[in-house]
């Protein structure tokens, strides 16, 4: 949610900032209801305060052998009066509420305006794997590994879905608990967040109202509920309509759970298999922190998703997102893109975001300042830490020999066992 305040003291420059977004607004309509507002108020006060003189001027006139019925008629006329305004001011509010809450945030004014195509890919670690043999692709090394039963998993769950098998549901799980136990390690707090959750929190991410249909909702349920899209959407909401102690930030969580998405991509070359599903595993960093300190917590969540990839051996790099690509709710993103040999392309495995206060004005999550004893919002910020299903196919391709074994980076070779490497299976 934008602050309004913002838009009325510079309009024509949050209206280009938002063009930057691909986003085109007018602002006209909302500032004059925003002054329509303010003199509704003026009224409602004046009126009361009309009312409280004449209800205060009572005693004197009974004192004085005055007839009050006329000063009673008074205050009931102009009371009926303060209803028919107020109920002019509600509506006011909403229509300014309801046109705020479809707004995107306004992005950092660094970031270049447009979509994908402006991106800029500002680092990259690693060499592209180079293969002396016929290179496979993930689909087929999974199964020949028996790794994955993709025809199992279309027959009872349909396109889009796969079910990992034997080493393959065990490799998932090595890679979950290298994730964990890193975020472990570095002080952040482990959360299981439920899996359904209730409108506000999509509302408080920022997700809803424009992407209310991109999740799936659960009917039959009082409050309607949806299958959370990623552990954000829970994180971000833990601290709804609070207000928290300056010396307990900055909060550092992260959750792992399926996420579940109802776009679940097409019948592309590069999204075969596990590159996108309707269910997938991710672990989720989010962090709140105090406005000046969001900055230093960004960079620290992008060195930690870089650090995870890197752990593994994989070649990557890392993109800053045009103001058009990034989210609805974001300021600025980086995303941290995974090579996939067999398309030849890069993958993002996590999204690094700064959401400034956007997302905590929708929450009303803010904290209170020592030295003045106000409140502020606090800034939110999250990234995957990080998501298989890319990783996953990456590992498989980059990892993969000439005997169509793959390797098993020495990290995940604990949390398998000690098993070094994956052989087809007979």
């Amino acid at each position: 949610m934008l602050d309004i305040n913002v838009i009325r003291e510079n309009p024509e420059k949050i209206k280009e900032a938002l063009k930057k977004k691909l986003w085109d607004t007018d602002f006209s309509e909302l500032l004059l209801w925003d002054k329509q507002r303010k003199e509704l108020i003026q009224e409602v006060e004046g009126n009361k305060a009309e009312m409280n003189q004449l209800s205060a001027s009572v005693p004197a006139a009974k004192k004085a052998g005055e007839d009050v019925s006329k000063i009673f008629a008074k205050v009931k006329e102009i009371a009926a009066k303060n209803q028919q305004k107020d109920q002019e001011l509600k509506e006011l509010e909403s229509k300014i509420f309801n046109f705020l809450a479809e707004l995107p945030n306004i992005p950092d004014d660094d970031l270049v305006g447009g979509g994908k195509e402006n991106n800029k890919v500002i680092k990259i670690v690693g060499k592209k794997p180079e293969f002396d043999f016929p290179m496979k692709d993930h689909v087929e090394l999974a199964t020949s590994l028996g790794l994955i039963d993709y025809d199992r998993a279309a027959k009872i769950a349909g396109r889009g879905a796969w079910i990992y098998t034997g080493l393959g549901a065990q490799l998932e799980f090595a890679l979950l608990q290298y994730f964990i136990n890193t975020h472990l390690k570095d002080g952040y707090t482990f959360i299981l967040p439920p899996h359904l959750l209730n409108e506000q929190s999509g509302f408080g991410a920022g997700q809803f109202p424009k992407f209310r249909e991109d999740v799936f909702w659960l009917d039959g349920l009082e409050p309607k509920r949806f299958l959370l899209p990623t552990a954000e959407t829970a994180l971000v909401n833990i601290y709804r309509d609070e207000i928290l102690k300056e010396e307990d930030l900055p909060k550092k969580f992260f959750a792992y759970t399926p996420c579940y998405r109802r776009e679940a991509g097409s019948y592309r070359t590069e999204e075969r298999g596990m590159i996108r599903g309707y269910q997938f595993d991710k672990v989720e960093m989010v962090q709140y922190t105090k406005p000046e300190d969001s900055d230093a917590a960004f960079e620290e969540l992008v060195r930690k998703a870089e650090e995870l990839v890197a752990g593994l051996g994989l070649h990557y790099q890392v993109s800053k997102l045009a103001a058009g690509d990034i989210s609805h709710s974001m300021a600025r993103t980086y995303d941290i893109e995974v090579y996939i040999p067999s398309i030849g392309i890069y993958k993002e495995v996590s999204s690094a975001s700064n959401a400034r206060d956007y997302q905590a004005r929708r929450t009303m999550c803010r904290y209170r300042d020592k030295a003045t004893g106000k409140t502020r919002y606090v800034h939110t910020l999250n990234a995957s830490g990080l998501a298989t299903s890319r990783i996953f196919p990456a590992l498989l391709e980059q990892y993969q020999q000439a005997d169509g074994s793959v390797l098993i980076p020495e990290v995940l070779q604990p949390y398998m066992g000690g098993l070094k490497v994956l052989k087809p299976v007979k």
